[in-house]
């Protein structure tokens, strides 16, 4: 099918192609790739108070300054890799936030050890698997619900920064633990089909 035409979510501006095809193969389709989750929650947590446009331009150099996600890898930064990030245009200059990317990979690595996978943890909030929401126009997009509440306030209880309720929403419809595309949005029914 030709995807010139179709319909998408209300909240894409169709003018930009890379948010389109970020649309269209990435957001809302289940995630349980740990490496990717931790790549998902470090760009949500980055993009607290921002546009996400603004985020997903910076993504391929979130990925060279945070070493492709690797949690190991990332939880072994230190002080002078926080001062060399804040020199490094290609990310958000936010010294709180690198600092934070870096106390989550920490957060990250302990909750792998006690659930055998953060996929498994964060896929309980949810049931184990999507929710699928009822979404016809922008206004019913909802901003937190009483999972990404519970959720938020679980991982402030094991010590992760920047990410409250609204950002931790954000996150589980970017990785498909909701299916928030619109009713009348091409993806809906294709990410339900498959999964």
């Amino acid at each position: 099918m030709s995807k010139e035409n179709v319909c998408r979510c209300p909240w894409l501006d169709t003018s930009k192609e890379d948010y389109v095809k970020y649309h269209d193969d990435e957001w809302g389709v289940p995630l349980y790739n740990d490496q990717k989750l931790f790549e998902f929650i470090t760009l949500e947590s980055a993009q607290a108070g921002l546009c996400w446009y603004t985020i997903l331009k910076k993504r391929s150099g979130y990925r060279r300054a945070f070493l492709d996600f690797d949690v190991e890898k990332v939880a072994l930064m230190n002080e002078h890799d926080i001062e060399r990030l804040m020199l490094d245009e290609t990310i958000v200059r936010n010294r709180l936030k690198i600092a934070a990317t870096i106390n989550n990979a920490k957060r990250f690595i302990e909750i792998q050890q006690e659930f055998g996978s953060f996929s498994h943890y964060q896929w309980q909030f949810v049931g184990g698997k999507p929710l699928v929401s009822d979404l016809d126009k922008l206004s019913d997009y909802p901003a937190i619900t009483e999972a990404s509440t519970a959720f938020a306030k679980d991982l402030k209880k094991r010590g992760f920064k920047f990410l409250g309720p609204t950002t931790v929403y954000a996150h589980m419809q970017a990785c498909g633990m909701v299916n928030d595309h619109s009713n009348d949005c091409f993806r809906k029914a294709e990410i339900i089909e498959q999964y």
